[in-house]
Formats: C-alpha cells, structure tokens, sequence
C-alpha cells in the first residue's frame, strides 16, 4: 500500500514566472493550498522555497501540537 503525505509542496508554472504552494491533505480527493509565492524567475529556486517553507510549516505545527496537549493535560 503506498503511504500519502498528508502535507507536501508543488511547483507550477506560470507563464514566465514560477510559483510554489505549500499542500495539505483535506480527504483523500481533495487537497488546500495552506500557502503560496510566485513570482520565481527558476524552478529551482520555487522547489527550494518550497522545501524550506514546508519544513517550517510542519516545525510550527509540531510546536503547536505539543503545546496544546501541554495545556489539556
């Protein structure tokens, strides 16, 4: 069975210009844009972009998490 990552980023293109979304699974059809940016002038600094936010998008909810299970115990 193949494993789905619940967040993930994606890169589009956009006319001359790329752009980077930051994804979350909402159900297994339907997917939400939690953030964006465009305006890259490459792929690869979108991808790069992309990767960072997403590793301090997932950080922030794990901090999140953690603080909240804090105050319901």
């Amino acid at each position: 069975m193949q494993k789905i990552k619940k967040y993930d980023y994606r890169v589009e293109q956009d006319g001359v210009e790329w752009k980077a979304e930051i994804l979350r699974k909402k159900t297994s059809k339907q997917t939400v844009v939690s953030k964006s940016k465009a305006g890259f002038v490459s792929e690869s600094a979108a991808m790069e972009w992309g990767a960072k936010q997403l590793d301090l998008f997932v950080e922030s909810l794990r901090l999140q998490n953690k603080q909240r299970s804090k105050e319901r115990s």
